[in-house]
């Protein structure tokens, strides 16, 4: 692929984004493929050095606040008619009041999530206080004279420290796996406001 062919692709990726940020996207990879033409690498070897264009529009939109986004996709390319204007007052008990319901549902439905890997923690964080007192509770027993006693505190001591080990990984995979859903989330979100312009 020819620098102007990659150039045209990522402008055509980025439509959606502020003009501002999209032109300084192309002088940027513009000047690195040029980079890479002056240490000796063809033209497409230089373009396949920079990366493919999905990648890199990913790359931005991720790291694009979504108030910039939401900003440029709201900003108007033509006037409202007064008709319009008035349908939208008209209509905002309904639209407004189904806008508020569906943020509720999806904020409750995330801030669930995080109730259960919060819990799941409480969990790991309670075996492995019970592992610790399970042994502590055997010492007592012991010197006590209640070896029985302190025989079976010691394993159920052991066994919750397993479990707190097994819990640890569970937690640290789920905890990850909510955190890359969130970016996964945020990118799509952004991808909503972004209207990509047919070229």
């Amino acid at each position: 692929m020819s620098k102007q062919e990659f150039l045209a692709q990522l402008r055509k990726g980025l439509s959606g984004l502020p003009q501002v940020d999209i032109e300084e996207r192309l002088s940027f990879y513009s000047e690195m493929i040029e980079d890479q033409m002056e240490e000796g690498l063809s033209e497409e070897e230089a373009v396949s050095a920079v990366g493919t264009v999905d990648e890199i529009v990913t790359h931005v939109v991720a790291e694009t606040p979504l108030v910039k986004i939401a900003k440029e996709r709201i900003k108007s390319k033509r006037r409202w008619s007064a008709g319009e204007i008035v349908l939208l007052v008209l209509g905002s008990p309904i639209w407004l009041s189904l806008a508020i319901a569906a943020f509720a549902v999806i904020l409750s439905l995330y801030i669930s999530l995080w109730v259960v890997i919060i819990s799941l923690w409480s969990v790991f964080v309670l075996l492995a206080a019970c592992s610790v007192g399970g042994v502590l509770t055997c010492v007592v027993f012991a010197a006590g004279g209640n070896g029985v006693s302190g025989v079976a505190m010691l394993a159920v001591g052991i066994v919750c420290a397993g479990l707190a080990i097994f819990m640890f990984y569970g937690c640290k995979a789920a905890a990850k796996g909510t955190l890359i859903l969130t970016k996964k989330m945020a990118i799509w979100t952004k991808n909503c406001f972004i209207k990509k312009e047919v070229v």
